[in-house]
C-alpha cells in the first residue's frame, strides 16, 4: 500500500503540465487521430498550461500576500486557520484511501460515458484530490474504507453532472466550446450560485445594476479596459494591505498583467484542444449518432475573464470582513484567499459578467463557506493529524475554504455522519 501511495504521489508530482498532454495524446489516439497530430495537440495543450499556471502563479503570489497583509494589518485573530487548498490536498493524498481514487475515478467516468449519464471526459487528474478529500474525511469519520470510497464517487458524480450542466455557459460566455469544468471547488459554487444569480436578476432595481467590462469600458473609455481594471483593483488591494507606494504599483502591474495574459494563454489552449474535440465528435457520431462530448479541464481556463478577476479582487477584502463580523465564524481566511477567482467563475458566468451581481452572490456564498468550514474544523483537524500534516504554529484547529467550506463535500459528509 505504501508503495502504491508513493507511486501515486510521484505521478501527481509531475503536475498537470505533464499529465494533461499525456492524457490528451492518449485520448486523441483513442479517437482515431494520427499519432503526430495527437502528439502536437497534447504538446500545445501542455505549453498552454505552462503559460496558464505561470499567470496563475503571478496572481496567487501577489494576491495571497496582499490578502494576508490585510489580515495582519487589521489584527484579526480567530482560532481556526484556513490552510488553503495546498494543505487540504496534502492531507488528502496522505490518506490510505488515496491509492484507490485515481483508478476508481477513471473507471466511474468511463462507465458514465458509456451509459450516457455524463458528457464529460475528465482529464483533469490532478484535481481528483477533491474526490480524495471527501473520501478521506468520511474515512476519518467512519474508519470504513468502503464508506470513504462511496463518498468519493458520490462527489465525483456530482462534479461530472454539474460540469455537463455548466458546459454551455463555458461555450457561450467564456468562449470555450467543447470544454467543461469538473474542478470540485468551482462546481460547488454553481449549485447555489447560479440559482441565486437568476433570482437576483429578477429583483426590482437590483436587476438593473450592471457593471460588466463592456459597460465599464463604454463609460470610461480607455480607462475601462481590462488592463486598467487590473491595475486599479490591484493597487486598491495593495493600499488595503498597507503596502508602500512601490509595492502598490507592483501589485497593480501584476494584476494588469494577469488580465491581459490569461486570455491569450487560453487561446493557445484552444488551438491544441479543438482538433481533439473534433476527432471525438466524429468518432462518437459514427458509432452512437450525434452526441456531444466535453473535455474536462482545470478551472484555471475560466479565470482569465476580466469579470472573474475583478470580482475576486473585490471579494478578498469582503471575505476578510465577513470573517471578523459574522457571528459564530471561527475561521481565519488565509491560504484560500488567493483561490477566490476559481470559486467564483461560475457565478460570474451565470451573471454574464455583471460584476455587481457576482459580488453580491459571491458575498452570500462565502459567508456560507465560512460557516461550513467552521463546522468541519474538528474533523478536518483530525484528518490533518492522521496524515501527519505540519500544523501551523500557534494553532490547534485547521480547516479550508476550498474543501472544508465546500457545499457538496459538506452535504456528503453530513449524510454519512448520520450513520456513524
Amino acid at each position: 500500500m505504501d508503495r502504491m501511495v508513493e507511486f501515486l504521489q510521484a505521478f501527481l508530482a509531475l503536475g498537470p503540465t505533464v499529465i494533461l498532454p499525456v492524457a490528451i495524446f492518449l485520448i486523441g489516439i483513442g479517437f482515431g487521430q494520427k499519432p503526430g497530430k495527437a502528439f502536437r495537440s497534447g504538446l500545445i495543450i501542455g505549453v498552454a498550461f505552462v503559460g496558464i499556471f505561470l499567470v496563475v502563479d503571478l496572481l496567487v503570489s501577489n494576491l495571497g500576500p496582499a490578502a494576508n497583509g490585510m489580515v495582519d494589518r487589521f489584527g484579526i485573530e480567530l482560532n481556526v486557520i484556513d490552510v488553503g487548498w495546498p494543505g487540504a490536498a496534502a492531507m488528502s493524498w496522505a490518506s490510505p484511501i488515496a491509492a484507490f481514487i485515481i483508478p476508481l475515478a477513471l473507471l466511474v467516468n468511463v462507465i458514465m460515458l458509456v451509459t450516457r449519464t455524463t458528457k464529460t471526459m475528465n482529464v483533469d487528474i490532478w484535481n481528483f484530490w477533491h474526490f480524495t478529500f471527501t473520501g478521506a474525511i468520511v474515512y476519518t469519520l467512519s474508519g470504513s474504507m468502503i464508506q470513504g470510497l462511496i463518498a468519493a464517487v458520490i462527489f465525483q458524480i456530482a462534479c461530472l453532472k454539474i460540469a455537463d450542466w455548466t458546459a454551455p455557459m463555458l461555450r457561450d460566455f467564456f468562449d470555450l466550446p467543447g470544454i467543461s469544468i469538473a474542478t470540485g471547488s468551482t462546481v460547488s459554487y454553481a449549485v447555489l450560485g447560479i440559482p441565486f444569480v437568476k433570482l437576483l436578476q429578477k429583483v426590482p432595481v437590483v436587476k438593473d445594476w450592471n457593471a460588466d467590462p463592456e459597460t465599464i469600458q463604454r463609460r470610461l473609455g480607455v480607462f475601462g479596459e481590462s488592463i486598467f481594471m487590473g491595475l486599479f483593483l490591484g493597487a486598491a488591494l495593495g493600499l488595503l494591505a498597507g503596502y508602500s507606494a512601490g509595492e502598490v504599483i507592483q501589485i497593480g502591474m501584476a494584476m494588469a498583467a494577469v488580465m491581459v495574459l490569461m486570455p491569450r494563454m487560453v487561446k493557445i489552449l484552444m488551438e491544441g484542444l479543438t482538433p481533439v474535440s473534433e476527432s471525438a465528435r466524429e468518432f462518437l457520431k459514427k458509432r452512437f449518432g450525434d452526441r456531444d462530448i466535453y473535455i474536462g479541464l482545470d478551472a484555471a481556463v475560466a479565470i482569465g475573464h476580466p469579470s472573474v478577476i475583478s470580482t475576486a479582487l473585490i471579494l478578498v477584502p469582503i471575505t476578510v470582513a465577513l470573517a471578523v463580523f459574522l457571528p459564530g465564524n471561527n475561521v481565519l481566511p488565509f491560504g484560500d484567499l488567493a483561490t477566490i477567482p476559481f470559486i467564483v467563475a461560475f457565478i460570474v458566468g451565470a451573471a454574464r459578467g455583471n460584476i455587481v451581481h457576482s459580488v453580491i452572490v459571491g458575498t452570500v456564498l462565502i459567508a456560507l463557506t465560512l460557516y461550513m468550514a467552521t463546522d468541519l474544523a474538528v474533523i478536518h483537524t483530525e484528518m490533518a493529524v492522521n496524515g501527519q500534516f505540519n500544523m501551523p504554529e500557534g494553532t490547534n484547529l485547521v480547516s479550508s475554504l476550498d474543501q472544508g467550506g465546500n457545499l457538496i463535500n459538506y452535504v456528503i459528509y453530513k449524510f454519512f455522519a448520520v450513520f456513524n
